[in-house]
């Protein structure tokens, strides 16, 4: 027989016979072991799964791909930026914006907004114009309609499609000289809403309306852009696209990418699941000391038969293999059933929605591989290493009375 050790360390495990304590002891380790496992795979498979649906949340709100000038506001050379987007075949589909904070009146009530102009084919990069709950996506046919969002609608009580019920909107003017009348301080426009959107917390207090409606309260020139929001055909390409589009366009612009706008939010979802990796992790090395405790019974449990086989010339380091297998094998079981109840678990909830966050939204659950490997690697990394540091046990252990 080639591995004594490891066949020894299987008897001890799996026979049917001996010390009570030890099998109580070395199952209650298993156990603890499966379920710290489940909890941490479950856990993981939920962030995975929130990950997916606040990716899903937002996924409209912000393009692939946002080129912005590298000086100042309004894009320069707009004509072969253009020109270039039209030839990259990666690029979908996109859309000039120009965006400033306005101040927004009606019937007396007033708030500060953010007013978004766009072209006709944003919709094509972002399809707000689905998001539309109340009202229609404003036609283009005319300069001041306008699609508002819903705490901004709700806070003004402006109606929506209403010919009695025109907002209006001020863009201050920049310049310097002495204000000899009203018209001096800012620009003015009456707006129709057609529509109301959610703002999901990514557009609150936003206004979408046609972008010559920004050109004329900022007194801009026709086809000027602030910045172009870009669709791509393969989202997956987008990093090589902005390298494409850097080269072609120069230091002129400067593009993000849809993480990049949403850097901070990315953040604080990484850091959460940081810190649930690290609860659990730390759960799993303190359960990990039922193990210390199964190797310790076992050797006490053991010594009148690590005796007898030290004295037929049985070496300690192969003892120690024994006692090192024999966690080993613990933590290979705790593993593999804790992976199966957690799977078990997450199907469940995929299929059942059982467990929600509220009455309308089950926790979304989401079975990676990456997750497989990360609960493993982390269990058995601390499993390996408690077993080998209770297994070191010396000659004169075994040899004194």
């Amino acid at each position: 027989m080639k591995n004594i050790a490891f066949y020894i360390a299987s008897r001890y495990l799996l026979s049917k016979k001996g010390s009570t304590a030890v099998t109580f002891i070395t199952w209650l380790a298993i156990g603890a072991m499966t379920v710290a496992v489940t909890a941490m795979f479950v856990i993981i498979s939920v962030f995975s799964g929130l990950e997916d649906l606040n990716k899903d949340l937002i996924s409209n709100l912000h393009a692939d791909l946002t080129i912005e000038s590298a000086s100042g506001k309004t894009l320069k050379d707009l004509k072969k930026i253009t020109e270039v987007l039209k030839s990259n075949k990666e690029i979908s589909s996109f859309s000039k914006v120009i965006e400033e904070k306005v101040y927004i009146n009606f019937s007396g009530k007033g708030d500060i907004a953010y007013l978004r102009g766009v072209d006709s084919a944003y919709t094509k990069v972002n399809p707000i114009n689905k998001e539309v709950f109340y009202g229609t996506y404003p036609s283009f046919e005319y300069s001041n309609e306008v699609l508002m969002e819903n705490s901004l609608d709700n806070r003004l009580s402006v109606p929506v499609a209403s010919d009695k019920g025109f907002a209006t909107v001020f863009m201050p003017k920049a310049g310097t000289g002495i204000i000899n009348k009203e018209d001096d301080i800012y620009r003015k426009k009456d707006i129709l809403v057609t529509g109301v959107f959610p703002g999901k917390d990514q557009l609150d207090n936003y206004i979408i309306a046609p972008i010559e409606l920004t050109e004329e309260l900022l007194d801009l020139p026709k086809n000027s852009a602030y910045r172009i929001v870009i669709k791509l055909k393969n989202p997956d390409n987008t990093d090589a696209v902005k390298q494409q589009l850097l080269s072609s366009l120069g230091k002129n612009v400067k593009i993000r990418t849809k993480e990049e706008e949403n850097a901070a939010f990315w953040k604080m979802i990484n850091t959460e699941k940081l810190f649930i990796y690290l609860i659990f992790a730390l759960v799993i090395f303190i359960t990990t000391f039922n193990l210390a405790g199964a190797i310790i019974i076992l050797q006490l449990d053991k010594k009148q038969q690590a005796r007898s086989l030290v004295s037929l010339g049985f070496p300690l380091n192969g003892l120690r293999k024994i006692y090192f297998y024999t966690g080993i094998l613990i933590v290979i079981c705790g593993i593999a059933s804790g992976l199966i109840f957690g799977t078990a678990l997450c199907y469940f909830q995929e299929y059942t929605e059982f467990f929600r966050a509220n009455e309308t939204l089950p926790f979304p659950v989401k079975i990676v591989a990456r997750n497989y490997i990360t609960v493993a690697l982390t269990a058995a990394v601390f499993g390996i290493a408690i077993s080998w540091f209770f297994s070191r046990i010396r000659k004169d252990y075994i040899t004194k009375n």
